[in-house]
């Protein structure tokens, strides 16, 4: 018994994992953010694959201020404008949903 309810509690925590990242990513959807980005290939923007390939997890308030308030010369000639749909609640999630793509 004791085994079972283990086992269940690293299926529910594997669940709440997977039920995250899909959440972010539909946020991302919903704020318009894959207008200009795409998980695994660069579109007007980089690939949040590569974002979180350079980025640290340490720089997840960064990355949140950059989604927030747009970034210019980070990835290029091309500025990121700023999202004023995104609150910094919203911010913080995204951003930390991006880093976890390594």
């Amino acid at each position: 018994m004791k085994r079972f309810a283990i086992a269940l509690a690293a299926l529910a925590a594997t669940c709440a994992v997977s039920t995250q990242a899909v959440a972010d990513e539909a946020m991302a959807k919903a704020k318009n953010c894959l207008a200009c980005h795409a998980v695994d290939k660069k579109s007007v923007g980089p690939a949040y694959k590569d974002v979180a390939a350079k980025y640290a997890a340490s720089d997840a308030e960064k990355l949140a201020t950059s989604i927030q308030k747009g970034s210019k010369g980070a990835w290029g000639a091309v500025p990121m404008p700023p999202n004023a749909n995104v609150n910094a609640e919203e911010a913080k999630k995204l951003a930390d949903w991006v880093l976890s793509l390594k």
